[in-house]
């Protein structure tokens, strides 16, 4: 009798096993992988972007971008590793610092064979696509569909390369119409194939805007005419302590092409623009589009000439010509993220979607005189970071951890639940907006490094390391010189602290810091000298024709 009471509990037992066993596996089974949407601009400062607050963008507000900040998280500390298009996007799809990529500079060749997350992604199940700039040379790897603009595209009526299913053969085609536009609406038709089937997918959305030469949208062309922007309080700055600085060729009132830039034309009454250069940006436009173009433009063109403007002045007037053009040209990206987010709620996609926001390195709008990038300073090293997820962020979050683009590709390998490999130099954000972890035990600093001297806009080779409060930047090559900026004092990094003996103690700390970072990624001496072996076939001679050619130049 015992022994049939025994063997029935023991049968019970194996039962409640067997049927817990199943459901664990069952309840696996079931666990859905969430959607990724990958939205990436070009060239979008931080200045430009309403959540953020700054003054500027509060004159020029973005409501589409702030939704994904106000239903999930937005990052207050997040930095770029090589402020420059084509070395972003390669850290961006590796997980790796551009030494290690290979990738350092505009003009390198992208190694498509290499790791990539997208690959990963594809491999565990994931249906992929890019769609918009892609800027790496070769075709992209990785990917169940792509239509990339070709190298570096236009804003009107621009090529697009893609494979032809039927041949598989790569056509190149001009595409008719704004380019942000055209990349938007091939990102909605892409859903609307997808968001039916089993797979999860992951979908890269590139734009070129707002790069230079920020070429507004026709619908867009008079948008802020009447608004005054900010001026910087440091855009008419002598670059006091920074040889680096006084040698760039990116200052606004000096280096900008006035008519390829600031659509200038050459005199009262006439739509013939004054310096364009090397370009076919205009050209590529319609009888119909030029027009529009010409309408929109050519009254305020004759109102300057009638203002006959010189010296700062000029200057003034060029700044503010400049930060119509780019945030009236952002104006269509943001329009276009409303539209893929309003895709996901009426089509029950927004609840296990992630998307995300951001750019491949920041930009000046003016601070310093400049636009452009490449240096370390906050302008160029910070980058927007958006995401949101309703499964898992709370809306609203806020995250102040030192992050960088280095993360991207572990965040959404881990989000997907594939494993991260152990040779990816970045770690998953996912803790962050899961507050599983504290911000400031994240990371105590960032590394950067810069490698495109001599070349357009003659920003030198420099690396360094951020903390939350300092900055120690390396200027190398051509010159041997330090930078150290206390961030709290003197956010605007116009002082430089590196021969101030009371911060002699917190340099010695970053050059540590620097050293152990450097190890950490395997920095090399090695490094530094291919770096500049690849360098070796560029010259000083003919940059001086990169400068364009002020009609009165401010001389400060």
């Amino acid at each position: 009798m015992i022994n049939k009471i025994l063997y029935v509990l023991l049968l019970a037992v194996v039962f409640q096993s067997c049927k817990k066993e199943k459901k664990e596996v069952f309840h696996e089974e079931t666990v859905q992988k969430p959607n990724i949407i990958f939205i990436m601009a070009d060239d979008h400062a931080t200045q430009a972007i309403s959540a953020y607050g700054h003054p500027i963008s509060q004159l020029a507000p973005t409501p589409n971008i702030d939704r994904i900040a106000d239903e999930g998280a937005i990052f207050k500390n997040n930095f770029c590793t090589n402020s420059i298009c084509g070395p972003s996007r390669a850290v961006i799809l590796t997980g790796k610092h551009s030494h290690v990529n290979g990738f350092r500079m505009n003009g390198d060749r992208f190694d498509g064979n290499q790791q990539t997350y997208p690959k990963l992604l594809q491999k565990a199940g994931y249906k992929t696509a890019m769609i918009g700039k892609w800027h790496l040379h070769g075709l992209p790897q990785g990917f169940d569909y792509w239509n990339i603009l070709q190298d570096q595209g236009n804003y009107y009526n621009p090529n697009f390369i893609k494979e032809n299913k039927d041949t598989h053969q790569v056509d190149t085609t001009m595409v008719m119409g704004y380019a942000t536009d055209i990349v938007t609406e091939d990102a909605l038709k892409y859903l609307e194939k997808v968001k039916d089937e089993e797979q999860p997918f992951m979908l890269m959305v590139q734009h070129k805007a707002p790069h230079r030469n920020w070429m507004p949208a026709l619908r867009h062309l008079n948008k802020y005419d009447n608004i005054e922007f900010p001026v910087p309080e440091t855009y008419f700055t002598n670059h006091e302590g920074s040889i680096a600085s006084k040698e760039q060729y990116q200052t606004v009132y000096r280096d900008m092409y006035e008519g390829h830039d600031l659509k200038m034309t050459k005199k009262k009454g006439n739509s013939e623009l004054a310096h364009n250069p090397w370009t076919t940006d205009f050209e590529r436009m319609t009888p119909e589009q030029t027009t529009a173009w010409n309408k929109a433009y050519q009254p305020k063109n004759d109102a300057f000439h009638d203002a006959n403007l010189s010296g700062k002045d000029l200057g003034l007037w060029k700044l503010q010509r400049y930060l119509q053009d780019y945030l009236a040209t952002i104006t269509a990206v943001d329009e276009g993220v409303g539209k893929i987010l309003d895709y996901l709620k009426e089509n029950n996609l927004e609840e296990n979607t992630i998307v995300v926001y951001t750019t491949d390195q920041g930009f000046y709008l003016g601070e310093k005189g400049w636009f452009d990038k490449r240096f370390m300073y906050e302008e160029s090293l910070a980058m927007p970071m958006l995401i949101k997820y309703p499964r898992l962020i709370k809306p609203r979050t806020e995250v102040t951890a030192l992050t960088q683009n280095l993360d991207f590709a572990e965040t959404f390998l881990d989000f997907a639940g594939v494993a991260i490999p152990k040779d990816m130099q970045g770690k998953s954000l996912k803790p962050l907006v899961e507050n599983a972890i504290e911000d400031d035990h994240f990371r105590d600093a960032i590394y950067y490094h810069y490698y495109d001297f001599p070349a357009f806009h003659m920003v030198k080779k420099m690396y360094g390391v951020r903390t939350k409060r300092y900055k120690l930047i390396h200027v190398y090559d051509d010159i041997d010189e330090w930078e150290l900026y206390d961030l709290e004092k003197d956010p605007s990094e116009i002082n430089n602290l590196i021969n101030d003996t009371i911060y002699d103690d917190i340099e010695m700390q970053l050059q540590k810091k620097i050293k152990a970072l450097q190890l950490e990624y395997n920095v090399t001496e090695q490094e530094f000298k291919q770096a500049n072996k690849e360098q070796i076939k560029r010259s000083y001679k003919g940059f001086e024709r990169l400068r364009g050619k002020p009609m009165k130049a401010y001389e400060h």
